[in-house]
């Protein structure tokens, strides 16, 4: 296949490369596992024992984790890990 300036492999290198990043950055986003913290992790508060128990492994109070959820923005499907000469056409 011709790769143009690129080496050979170079564009299943850059695949797999963007595949593992998206895989990492949706592990990150998984619920939370573990015990269950009595005070959020951000702001200091007090985790209500009813939240404690309906989300197990829960780090953050409801302020908090409803402000991350807020500001979450999915990416789009562009590949920008590789210089110019690297994307697909």
């Amino acid at each position: 296949m011709a790769g143009g300036w690129a080496r050979d492999g170079a564009v299943s290198e850059q695949i797999e490369a963007s595949i593992s990043d998206e895989l990492e950055r949706m592990k990150s986003r998984r619920a939370p596992v573990g015990e269950s913290f009595t005070h959020c992790a951000e702001c200091g508060e007090e985790i209500p024992e009813a939240r404690r128990r309906a989300v197990p492994g829960v780090k953050l109070c409801i302020d908090c984790q409803t402000g991350r959820d807020r500001a979450y923005r999915p990416r789009g499907g562009i590949n920008r890990r590789g210089s110019k000469d690297s994307q697909l056409k």
